[in-house]
């Protein structure tokens, strides 16, 4: 099983996607890096700027569009969708574009400084109003959750059978890559102790949520971006920061700020650990078929390391 590669575009198959919504007029046609499954370019029309995103995974932008609207529709800065379309083999969204670098380029020190606010966006998400939606785990393009549970999902998400999903076939990663079926099978049966502690949780998750998918102009948060979103614990997303800036307090900022607003989080402790395992069995699996040997082995040993 090879590592996943996202489509490639010639520029001229950009352009034509492009001037079909705009008509003449598209500059600046550049690559940004980042993202794992699509390819994205930013462009300039009327002096405005945007950013188009092209993946060959079936309704890879419909949730996309959906989160957007309900996102900026709450004041969380995230960008808004335009135009969602396909061209051949290949779907694509164009979004606005939030001006700002991502905060992952900013020093360590400049990212510090912005913690605060990125704290407080992490408890707006939480905040986000889900009531009219049902459903646990992957939005669909209709606003509901595509299992009946917490638990349902985290079956599924690590079921063998992945037919026509990114994870097809992931059990062949036993044999072709550093993925260890004892240390996954091991995660997985803490993963499943812990599940009762945040079934009962149901609101919206990034899922992943961390600097590289933050932009930022040196100083504040101008937005986030891109998402894995799913319904369920919302301490899933606070596992995920903490474990891309594990030298920050992230945990303990965390309840401080929920302390001072007055909120109170039940079985945190617990919620938090099943967390942990949920992110980090998935970034097991992923690091194996990417072929990010360090990123799993650090996580193999922080997973295997939690009480």
């Amino acid at each position: 099983m090879s590592a996943y590669e996202k489509p490639s575009l010639a520029i001229s198959e950009i352009e034509e996607v492009l001037r079909n919504h705009f008509g003449p007029g598209v500059a600046e046609i550049t690559p940004l890096a980042g993202g794992n499954l699509s390819s994205v370019f930013s462009f300039v029309y009327e002096d405005k700027g945007y950013c188009v995103k092209f993946s060959d995974l079936a309704g890879a932008y419909e949730t996309e569009c959906y989160v957007s609207d309900l996102l900026s529709g709450q004041g969380i800065p995230f960008p808004k969708c335009m135009v969602l379309g396909n061209t051949g083999r290949l779907a694509y969204v164009i979004m606005e574009r939030i001006i700002g670098l991502n905060l992952g380029d900013c020093t360590e020190e400049e990212q510090l400084h912005q913690l605060p606010e990125l704290i407080g966006i992490l408890a707006s998400l939480a905040d986000v109003e889900v009531g009219s939606t049902s459903g646990y785990g992957w939005i669909r393009p209709d606003g509901n959750g595509t299992y009946e549970s917490w638990k349902d999902f985290v079956v599924a998400f690590n079921a063998e059978d992945q037919t026509g999903t990114f994870w097809e076939n992931w059990h062949d990663l036993y044999r072709t890559s550093c993925l260890e079926r004892d240390v996954f099978e091991e995660i997985y049966n803490r993963l499943m102790a812990y599940v009762p502690y945040n079934e009962s949780y149901r609101g919206f998750i990034h899922g992943d949520f961390h600097q590289w998918n933050m932009l930022s102009d040196g100083k504040r948060i101008t937005g986030i971006i891109d998402g894995n979103c799913m319904y369920g614990d919302c301490l899933v997303d606070l596992a995920i920061l903490d474990r891309h800036m594990p030298r920050s307090g992230v945990i303990q900022r965390y309840q401080d700020y929920l302390t001072k607003a007055g909120k109170v989080i039940p079985d945190f402790k617990e919620r938090l650990l099943g967390a942990y395992y949920f992110k980090g069995l998935d970034g097991l699996r992923f690091y194996a078929k990417m072929g990010w040997k360090d990123a799993y082995l650090g996580t193999r040993q922080f997973l295997l390391n939690l009480t």
